[in-house]
Formats: C-alpha cells, structure tokens, sequence
C-alpha cells in the first residue's frame, strides 16, 4: 500500500543519514591517526570541532540527502534489478564524496584528504549496498507469505503478454498476483489458450470487472498499431477509478495522471496513476494519523465507557455498529460507529427507500425513525464516529480522505468517475463534511472528493481538520 511504502521510505532517509554520519565519523578517526600515529580514541573524541565545521557537517548532512534523492534512490525498485539499485548507490555517493572532498579544500579542513574520502566512500558503499538487499530480502520473505500483495491484470493476450506474466510469476518476491488478462477472441490466440491463463474480461465488461473486484495495477501489452483505440479506451478506464497503468512511455494522453518510469529486466513500464500521493507529506500524514488517533483513542477512553454504558442502559443491542464498507482500491473492511440505531435498521431500510431525500446512491434521512433517542444526540454531535479511529490506527481508514461508504451506496455508483474517489484511503472526514455535511448533493460531494484526490497536500488536511471541529460543534448538515 503506497502509505506503508513513504513510511518505509522514510525510516530509510533517516537511516541513510545516520550511515552517512557513522562513516563520516569512522573515517574521521583513521584520518586522525594516520595523520597523528596511534593515539586512543578518547584523545580522538577530545578534539575541539569548531563552530564551522559544526555547521559545514550539518550543511553536508543536507546535501548527502538530496544527492541521494536525486539518484532515484528512494523511488520504487520494486521492479528493478538489484545491480541496478547497486549502481546506483555508488554513483551517488561517488558524486557526494567528490563534493565532501571539494569543501574540505574549499574551507581548508586538514582533517579530510584522500585517506577519509577513501574510507568515507568505501564504508558508505557498503552499509548502504547490505541495508538496501536486506531490505529486499525481507520484503521477498513477507511477499512471497502473500503479504504486501498487489493485483495485476493485463491486457492482451499475445506472446509477449504471456512472457511478461511468466516473468512477474517467476519472481514471487515482487508480491504481485495476476488475476488474468482483457481482450477478446482472436484468430491468434491458440498460444494463449495453451498457456494455462485466463481471459477474464473482455473490453466492455473491463468497468464492471472494476466495480467488483480488487485491482491494484494493470499492463497494457495490445499491438497499439491496430489496437491503439482499445488501448486507450481500457488506460482511460483505469485512470478514471484511479488504478495504476503501466505500459511503453508516451503512448497516451491522460488527463490527471502523474507518470513515472520503472524497468523490469530490460523492459521499460510507465505507471500512471492518480491520487497515488508520494513523498515526506505522505509520510507526515500516516504518522499524524497514528499519533493523533493513538492519542485520541486515549484521551477519549472515559468518554468511552461513559457513551457505552449509555448505549447498553438505553438499549439491548450491542455498544458498537460494525458495518462493511469500501476502502482503498475498492478493499472491504469492517468500520466501528457507536450504535445509534435500533439493531434491524438495515432490514428496516429497504422499507424506508421511498422516503430517501438526498440525490444519488446513499441514503439519508433526517427524522430517520429508526435512529434512538441518544443516538441523534451522538449523530448530532458526531459522537458516533469517534470508534473509527480504530480504523485509523489499523490502517484501513485516514484522519482525513473521501467518507468510506457501505457496499449498498457504492453498489448503487452509476458513473465511473465517482469510483477513482476509492483511488486513496478514506477518511474521517474530507471536504464534503466542512461543506455541508448532508446538505450537499451527491454530484457536489463527489465533485469534492475529486478536489481534493487532485489537489491533496498536508497542509490541505491540516486545513479540513481545523475546519471540522467548529463544523462538528454547529451540527451543521449532520443526520
């Protein structure tokens, strides 16, 4: 999942500077006695830094950072080589060496001549190289126990889509499943049809096929000379339910795709996707997520048992409505609310549809008979939302994204483009909720949640979470 990913990326930033400052202060000490003969390493740690070099090794600390990001270091080598990865460790700190060694000459630190350069790139080139496969060893190890998996279909059904999907299955430590492929009978397929895959829909039914089931990636391997209309029909598919596409770079012209490029043992991907979000602010946005729900499970941890009890004097059902909903790339987890209906409201729903007032597929009512009396009191205040922040702390929702919705709204879905909303993870609240609430037409609320796929940022959220709060306290929209 692409949060778990920046978080991992993160934690490697963070290692790779502590490598950096452990080799610097390594060579530092050889250097030192080289230059001095053998003395102890208290007299070693005795030495006074100046002010200069004090700030000079924070500046290199900075620009060892962005010489190692500028190096594609910390992109996605999920579908590289290891040599490839390799390589490109030594460049980089072939690259940022030369410029440690040009300071020290520049502001005349003796400490660094060739002697630590040499030990500083060589102690570098290691730890960084064996960080880097272990790292790979221990995702193949968790993938190849069918975790971190990722779905993948194909489109096309030739010969070289038949050797890339033995290619991908060959190597289980990449964690991907290849469901089966798009395309319809033809004239050539008879080596398909031998090969043991599947065809498990065709070009029409492709959106149906997306509706129902989990789709993470797809590669598109059609002949673009006589197929470049059907290519582009199923990669704008994708791209409007927010699934990632791969295929030959500059082929297309999607519309709010960002694209980046991988290699497969020589074989150039492109990837496509949206709402994909990447980068330190996704980092952010998962450890603000754990921090703040984390913090808030406890601070409001009285408050819970006060609403519980509350809950089960005034009524005989269970404390906590769990109800499947919809989650990233069409994913179904179990949400937790406070109860705050009679405990056959879903049956009695269906009863109740003609009495529907908003637009769309959901369901709202605001004198909804079947809610209890405490319950329109949580709803009003919100109160009832607050168990989701389990959903946080576990990983299937986030503080702020697109609302989860339950599988009769999303089943209910009747244009595609409302479906890339399941492109991220869903949230507490979002843009709908400081616009509105259940005021706002389903058309309007979708039109929000692409706003905000399209224009995310940390510090929009920080924003919509400020607004919330006095938005909650108004009950403005709430039903």
């Amino acid at each position: 999942m692409i949060d778990r990913r920046q978080l991992l990326v993160k934690a490697f930033k963070f290692f790779d500077l502590f490598i950096m400052a452990f080799c610097f202060a390594f060579a530092s000490w050889i250097s030192f006695l080289h230059q001095n003969g053998l003395r102890s390493f208290e007299q070693f740690l005795a030495i006074r830094v100046k002010i200069l070099n004090f700030v000079l090794f924070i500046a290199l600390i900075l620009l060892w950072r962005v010489i190692l990001g500028s190096f594609s270091l910390y992109q996605s080598w999920r579908l590289s080589s290891r040599w490839r990865e390799v390589f490109s460790v030594i460049k980089a700190t072939i690259f940022g060496s030369i410029l440690v060694y040009l300071a020290a000459i520049l502001f005349n630190i003796d400490l660094i001549n060739l002697t630590f350069i040499a030990i500083f790139w060589i102690a570098n080139v290691i730890l960084m190289i064996a960080s880097r496969l272990a790292l790979r060893w221990g995702l193949g190890w968790v993938r190849r126990r069918g975790r971190n998996i990722r779905f993948m279909l194909i489109a096309g059904t030739n010969n070289r889509s038949i050797d890339f999907a033995r290619k991908i299955e060959s190597r289980p430590e990449l964690g991907y499943r290849i469901p089966g492929f798009i395309d319809c009978v033809w004239e050539g397929a008879a080596d398909f049809q031998k090969s043991g895959y599947q065809i498990v829909t065709d070009v029409d039914g492709f959106p149906a096929y997306l509706r129902e089931h989990v789709v993470d990636e797809l590669v598109i391997s059609l002949p673009l000379k006589s197929q470049y209309r059907t290519a582009s029909r199923i990669a704008a598919l994708s791209e409007e339910q927010g699934i990632v596409v791969r295929y030959l770079p500059d082929i297309f012209d999607l519309k709010s795709s960002h694209m980046k490029t991988v290699s497969l043992d020589g074989l150039a991907l492109a990837s496509n996707y949206t709402g994909a979000m990447e980068g330190w602010q996704v980092v952010m946005k998962r450890l603000l997520d754990i921090l703040i729900s984390g913090l808030a499970l406890l601070v409001f941890l009285p408050f819970f048992l006060i609403i519980a009890t509350i809950i089960k004097l005034t009524s005989s059902a269970p404390i906590f409505f769990v109800q499947e909903r919809i989650g990233l790339n069409k994913r179904h987890f179990r949400a937790y609310k406070f109860r705050t209906m009679v405990p056959d409201a879903e049956k009695k729903q269906a009863e109740l549809e003609s009495l529907n007032e908003v637009s769309g597929p959901v369901f709202k009512i605001k004198n909804d008979p079947r809610i209890t009396p405490i319950g329109r009191i949580l709803r009003k205040l919100s109160i009832d939302e607050i168990p989701q922040l389990f959903n946080v702390l576990k990983g299937d929702m986030s503080l702020v994204g697109p609302r989860p919705l339950p599988v009769r709204d999303y089943n209910g879905f009747n244009e595609d483009w409302h479906r890339r909303r399941f492109s991220v993870r869903p949230g507490i609240t979002c843009l709908w909720q400081v616009n509105g609430r259940s005021d706002t037409a389903f058309e309007k609320w979708m039109e929000l949640d692409m706003e905000y796929i399209d224009k995310w940022s940390l510090w929009l959220d920080i924003k919509i979470l400020a607004k919330t709060f006095p938005s909650v306290v108004r009950g403005s929209g709430a039903a």
